[in-house]
């Protein structure tokens, strides 16, 4: 077998190929770290100016941890600006420039719990157990014959950011006053029991129990019983029945108050 012989090694031909692939390969990389780099800038100076107009309550009202995790969802597209209750409109307006999405100012909200039972509801069995709204509705619904209404645990009043709720007769109630309608109570209560309702609205109604008025009557002594009275003596028309409650609509309602004097139940409550 003849020997093989190997032809010589160019190495400078060898050197200026490396050379070649070292030169692409840094200037790939550079190319890289710039284009992360300002991208990466860009996006976060996007979320701090977001960040600087919102409110910064952290009440968590708009299924966000905390208003940093809102202005990041914001600059995502992922959420809307009417998520937010708290920050002004003025301050929504300046987020909207940024987004460079279109804005129309909302009327100002306050929150209202739909529920007037608590020690004026009937009683179904005694609770023992974690004082957590939460925990308690997974055993039949909670304590009460009404599986409508409020448990009085106080999962909203922890979780309110301004104070604003108590426990009056173990049923939550909000104070005008003090509510930013931020929501977090509306995400806390799982009987699903709070409401966003105009700010300068007068009267709400203070049941959400769909049941007949005789079941309502055996359950608790404020519930509403259908009567239809309040839709009758609304002078605005703005009151209809629907699955056996009084439905207001504040577009139309004038404040009157006709409507709480009305009830026989003193189920409608006027709020100021």
């Amino acid at each position: 077998m003849q020997n093989m012989i190997l032809a010589p090694v160019n190495w400078a031909q060898v050197g200026i190929v490396l050379g070649v692939f070292a030169a692409i390969a840094l200037l790939l990389t550079v190319c890289i770290l710039l284009v992360a780099r300002f991208c990466k800038t860009n996006a976060d100076e996007k979320v701090e100016n977001i960040l600087s107009h919102l409110a910064g309550a952290n009440c968590g009202g708009c299924g966000c941890t905390g208003c940093a995790g809102f202005a990041e969802k914001l600059a995502r597209g992922e959420a809307q600006l009417s998520d937010c209750h708290v920050t002004e409109t003025s301050e929504k307006a300046e987020i909207a420039k940024v987004l460079g999405v279109p804005f129309s100012a909302s009327k100002p909200t306050v929150s209202v719990c739909r529920c007037s039972g608590g020690t004026h509801a009937m009683d179904a069995y005694r609770y023992v157990g974690a004082q957590d709204c939460a925990e308690e509705k997974k055993l039949a619904g909670g304590h009460k014959v009404c599986k409508y209404g409020c448990l009085g645990e106080g999962n909203c009043t922890r979780v309110c950011p301004e104070n604003a709720i108590s426990l009056p007769d173990a049923c939550a109630s909000v104070d005008p006053d003090k509510c930013i309608s931020c929501g977090a109570c509306i995400h806390a209560c799982p009987k699903g029991l709070f409401a966003r309702i105009p700010a300068d609205a007068k009267v709400y109604v203070a049941c959400s129990s769909h049941a007949r008025g005789k079941a309502v009557m055996e359950a608790c002594e404020n519930g509403c019983i259908a009567c239809g009275k309040c839709a009758r003596t609304c002078p605005a028309g703005a009151i209809t029945m629907q699955d056996n409650l009084p439905v207001i609509d504040y577009e139309v309602c004038v404040n009157c108050g006709k409507c709480a004097e009305a009830c026989p139940r003193h189920t409608i409550r006027v709020r100021y």
